[in-house]
């Protein structure tokens, strides 16, 4: 499982749209701009308080979405089925094919390598 910071950070990248400007901006500032709560409040001339609201409704509104929508988990099952069907690939035995096949083979596992 991810860390907190972590997850919300992803969420933020998958629904981040779907908050109010306010709350995109905070989480932007904190999340991807690493400013402190403090110095988001300073910035803003809010309270620290204020910005730690703000945050937390914002943190929670993503978590509904996700429990709404799944689109972080099923992007992660993807992944990991993705990761599972390259492993399966590198596993055959390529002595065998014949070299169109194998030419292909790597070229499969690359375009899988780009998928993200």
């Amino acid at each position: 499982m991810l860390d907190k910071v972590t997850e919300a950070s992803l969420l933020f990248d998958f629904y981040g749209n779907l908050l109010t400007e306010k709350q995109r901006r905070v989480m932007s500032l904190y999340h991807e701009e690493n400013l402190s709560l403090g110095e988001i409040a300073e910035e803003d001339n809010v309270s620290r308080q204020a910005v730690h609201i703000s945050l937390k409704k914002a943190e929670k509104a993503l978590n509904e979405y996700e429990d709404k929508l799944s689109l972080v988990k099923r992007w992660q099952d993807n992944l990991k089925l993705i990761e599972n069907i390259a492993s399966e690939i590198r596993s055959i035995d390529t002595s065998e094919l014949k070299e169109e096949d194998r030419v292909t083979m790597m070229r499969i596992l690359d375009e899988i390598g780009r998928i993200d």
